[in-house]
């Protein structure tokens, strides 16, 4: 297992909710990485950000982790989620909010409703 590999599980371990994006949840560096941090950011989910801009070996190891070519990825309890695209689909349909409750991750069940409403 790879230093890289190594130290994304034991962040994806470690965390209930987990953002790999480019880019922080405050200052998110591109279009879609910005779109997943404002659903969770608007949802009051607490969750760790990680910027794969910061470090090359994180950028490739988190494809290489979830087998998944594209960044931002949400990881849930220890699970890949998935990238932007599934993530606003998830958050649309209310599967987002049932994975929270699934999964006892605290968020704004009021916030998200108010998502929902918007792109209705």
């Amino acid at each position: 297992m790879s230093d890289a590999h190594q130290r994304i599980e034991t962040v994806v371990k470690s965390n209930d909710v987990v953002l790999y994006m480019k880019g922080t949840k405050e200052m998110p560096q591109c279009g879609f990485s910005s779109r997943v941090a404002g659903v969770l950011n608007y949802m009051g989910v607490t969750y760790t950000d990680v910027n794969v801009l910061a470090d090359e070996d994180i950028r490739q190891g988190i494809k290489d982790y979830s087998d998944w070519p594209t960044i931002p990825q949400l990881y849930v309890k220890g699970e890949f989620v998935g990238g932007c695209d599934i993530i606003t689909e998830m958050t649309l349909s209310g599967e987002l909010d049932q994975l929270f409750d699934d999964s006892g991750v605290v968020y704004d069940k009021e916030a998200a409703n108010k998502i929902r409403e918007a792109n209705g």
